[in-house]
C-alpha cells in the first residue's frame, strides 16, 4: 500500500493548504492531521489544494497527513435526528460531552446517529414491488410526535424489491430491504442514508404556496403573514428580541417539524435556548416540544468554518423531513454570524473583499440558502414544505448594511424589529411601519375561504389607521395633540387601541401567548366596529372626550384577555357594549 503523500504545507487559521496534490476533488470531505480533523476542499490550482477545516487547528503542524474520503461533505439521515442537539457538522453534543467533557475536543468520533439503538421497524414493501426515489420502504416511530419514513434515496433511479426482512427491531445500519436496480446492481437498504449538505434534495415539482403558516402572533398572522414554504427575515439590533420571536414561532407555528440553527450566537444565549426548548410543552400533544424539534448549536467560540456549514446542515435535515411529507419550519439565528464566518474565511483566502469586507459572493450564498425553501410535491407523491425564518443582527440596527439588504432580495416577508419597542416591553417588537409581506395576495383565497372576505377588509383598515397615525404624529410633535380636530384625534385613539390591544401580546398569558386566527379576525372586527361607530359620533359633532371618559376604549384593549380562545361568543358582548355606549353618549 502506497504511503499517503498529501501532507500539510501551510496553515492560516481554519485554512490549510496542500502542495502538489492530485488526488482531491472540489468539495471533497477530507481528514486533516493525525487527529483526523474534518475538512472540505474549497480550492484547487496546479500547485495548491485549499482546505477549510471545521475544527480548531491550534496544534497542527506542517507535514501531518491529509486523507481524502472520495465523497463530498455529507450528513447521515435516519431515525434519531429528532429530540437531539448537534454541532455545526451534525455531531451530537451529548455524545461529545460524554466523550470529552464540557468543551468539544478535536477529532471527535461521535456519530450523527446512535448506531447501537434498536428501533421498532415496520416494513412497507413486499418482494417484487417496484420502487422509485422517495418511495417509503419502512416506517419507524422516531418519537411520539414523528413517524420516521425510510425512503429510497434519489441516488437509485428505480429498483425492484428482491428481499424483505420481517418487522421487528433493527439498528440504523441493519439491512431491512434488498433491491436490484435497472442495471442489475444490488443495493442493501438500511434505516439511514447519507446526503451532501450543499446539494438540495430533488423534488417532483415546486408550487406557489397559498396556505399561511399560522403562528398565533397577531401582527404576523394578520398584518404581515408568511406562507408555508415561504421565507422571512427578522432584522434587529442587539436586545430587540430576535431570538425570543423565533422561540415563539418555533413553539406555536403550525409546522410539523422544527429545525432550529443557533449560528454563531453567544454561548450563554444558546445555553438558555437549549434549556428552554428542553422544557417547552408541545401545544399539539402536551408532550415535550423537543420530540419534533432538532437543534443545531454552533456558538461564537466554536470553529468559524463549522458555523458556515451549520446552515447547510440544518437545511439538509429540513429537506429530508420535507420529503416524508412534513411541513418544516427552519429558524436560523443568526445569518449575520454566518455571513461573518464567510467574511473571515474569505479574508484568510486573500479574496478581493466587497462591501464592508464581505466576499463578493455573499448574495449568491444567501440565495442558495433561501431558495431551498418552498412548497413542493415530493417524489413519492406527498406534499411538504420548508419555511425559513432567518434572523439578522445588523451592527447598530443599521438595515442598510449588506447582509440585511441582500437578504431582502431573496425573502418575501420582512419583520423589522425596533429596539425602542423592545425596551418599552412591546412584544413582539415588530415595527409595523418598516415591515412588509409579499404573500398577502397569494393568501387571499385561503383567507376568504376560511375566515370570510371581511378578514382582508379589516386588515386593510387596520393598516390604514396605523399609516394615518404615523402622519398625524409628525404634526403632534410640532404643535401638540390639542389643536387637532376630533376626526384626527379619533385616528390617534383608535391607533392606540390597535397598538396596545391588538399588536402587543403577552407571552406569559395563557390566552394571549397564542391567538387562533379566528379570534384575530374577531378582534379586528371589534376595533373596526368601534372606529366606525366613533366616526358617527364625531360626524354628529359630539365631543370625542365624552366617549373616551366612558372607558369603552380600555374595555376593547382588554378584550385580548377577557375573551377566551375557545369561546369567541364574548366578542358579541363587547360589540353590544360599544353600541350601547355610543348610543348613550349621543343621547346625553
Amino acid at each position: 500500500m502506497m504511503e499517503n503523500q498529501n501532507v500539510i504545507y501551510g496553515i492560516n487559521g481554519c485554512i490549510v493548504t496542500v502542495k502538489d496534490a492530485r488526488s482531491f476533488s472540489m468539495m471533497e470531505m477530507v481528514y486533516v492531521g493525525h487527529e483526523r480533523l474534518v475538512g472540505e476542499v474549497i480550492g484547487i490550482t496546479d500547485k495548491f489544494t485549499t482546505i477549510q477545516v471545521y475544527e480548531e487547528t491550534v496544534g497542527l503542524t506542517l507535514g501531518e497527513p491529509i486523507v481524502g474520503t472520495g465523497s463530498p461533505m455529507n450528513v447521515t439521515l435516519g431515525p434519531g435526528i429528532m429530540n437531539n442537539i448537534f454541532d455545526g457538522i451534525a455531531r451530537p453534543l451529548k455524545d461529545i460531552a460524554a466523550e470529552s467533557g464540557t468543551f468539544i475536543a478535536r477529532g471527535s468520533k461521535a456519530k450523527t446517529l446512535d448506531e447501537e439503538k434498536l428501533w421498532d421497524v415496520t416494513v412497507k414493501v413486499a418482494v417484487g414491488d417496484k420502487l422509485v426515489p422517495g418511495d417509503v420502504y419502512a416506517e419507524v416511530p422516531e418519537t411520539f410526535s414523528v413517524m420516521h419514513k425510510c425512503m429510497l434515496t434519489p441516488k437509485i433511479k428505480s429498483a425492484v424489491v428482491t428481499k424483505v426482512m420481517p418487522n421487528g427491531q433493527y439498528r440504523v445500519n441493519d439491512t431491512v430491504v434488498e433491491v436490484e436496480d435497472e442495471l442489475g446492481r444490488k443495493h442493501e437498504l438500511t434505516l439511514c442514508q447519507r446526503w451532501p449538505i450543499r446539494v438540495d434534495r430533488p423534488v417532483s415539482k415546486r408550487v406557489p404556496s397559498s396556505i399561511p403558516l399560522i403562528t398565533g402572533q397577531r401582527i404576523q398572522d394578520s398584518l404581515f403573514p408568511l406562507a408555508k414554504g415561504g421565507t422571512a427575515c427578522i432584522p434587529g439590533a442587539f436586545g430587540s428580541g430576535k431570538t425570543m420571536t423565533q422561540h415563539q414561532l418555533a413553539k406555536w407555528c403550525d409546522a410539523d417539524i422544527i429545525v432550529y440553527v443557533g449560528c454563531g450566537e453567544r454561548g450563554n444565549e444558546m445555553t438558555q435556548a437549549l434549556e428552554e426548548f428542553a422544557e417547552l410543552v408541545d401545544p399539539r400533544t402536551g408532550r415535550l416540544l423537543l420530540e419534533r424539534t432538532v437543534l443545531i448549536a454552533n456558538t461564537s467560540n466554536m470553529p468559524v468554518a463549522a458555523r458556515e456549514a451549520s446552515i447547510y446542515t440544518g437545511i439538509t435535515l429540513a429537506e429530508y423531513y420535507r420529503d416524508m411529507g412534513y411541513h418544516v419550519a427552519m429558524m436560523a439565528d443568526s445569518t449575520s454570524r454566518w455571513a461573518e464566518a464567510l467574511r473571515e474565511i474569505s479574508g484568510r483566502l486573500e479574496e478581493m473583499p466587497a462591501e464592508e469586507g464581505f466576499p463578493a459572493y455573499l448574495p449568491s450564498r444567501l440565495a442558495e440558502f433561501y431558495e431551498r425553501a418552498g412548497y413542493v410535491h415530493n417524489l413519492n407523491g406527498t406534499e411538504g414544505s420548508i419555511s425559513i425564518v432567518g434572523a439578522i443582527s445588523p451592527a447598530g440596527g443599521d438595515f442598510s448594511e449588506p447582509v440585511t439588504q441582500n437578504t431582502m432580495r431573496f425573502t418575501r416577508c420582512f419583520w423589522a424589529l425596533d429596539k425602542n419597542l423592545a425596551y418599552a416591553r412591546h412584544f413582539p417588537a415588530i415595527d409595523w411601519l418598516a415591515s412588509y409581506t409579499e404573500y398577502d395576495l397569494a393568501l387571499e383565497d385561503w383567507y376568504n375561504e376560511h375566515l370570510g372576505e371581511e378578514f382582508i377588509v379589516y386588515r386593510n383598515i387596520i393598516n390604514d389607521i396605523l399609516q394615518e397615525e404615523n402622519k398625524l404624529m409628525e404634526i403632534v410633535k410640532l404643535v401638540g395633540a390639542d389643536v387637532l380636530p376630533d376626526d384626527q384625534k379619533l385616528v390617534i385613539e383608535i391607533a392606540r387601541v390597535v397598538r396596545v390591544g391588538f399588536l402587543q401580546q403577552n407571552a406569559f398569558h395563557p390566552d394571549d401567548t397564542y391567538v387562533p386566527i379566528e379570534k384575530q379576525r374577531d378582534m379586528m372586527k371589534v376595533i373596526v366596529h368601534l372606529y366606525n361607530k366613533s366616526k358617527q359620533l364625531v360626524a354628529a359633532n359630539v365631543p370625542l372626550d365624552g366617549l373616551l371618559e366612558t372607558g369603552i376604549y380600555e374595555r376593547v384593549i382588554k378584550m385580548k384577555y377577557e375573551v377566551p380562545n375557545n369561546d369567541l361568543s364574548k366578542i358579541n358582548d363587547i360589540i353590544d357594549d360599544i353600541d350601547n355606549t355610543i348610543a348613550a353618549v349621543l343621547s346625553a
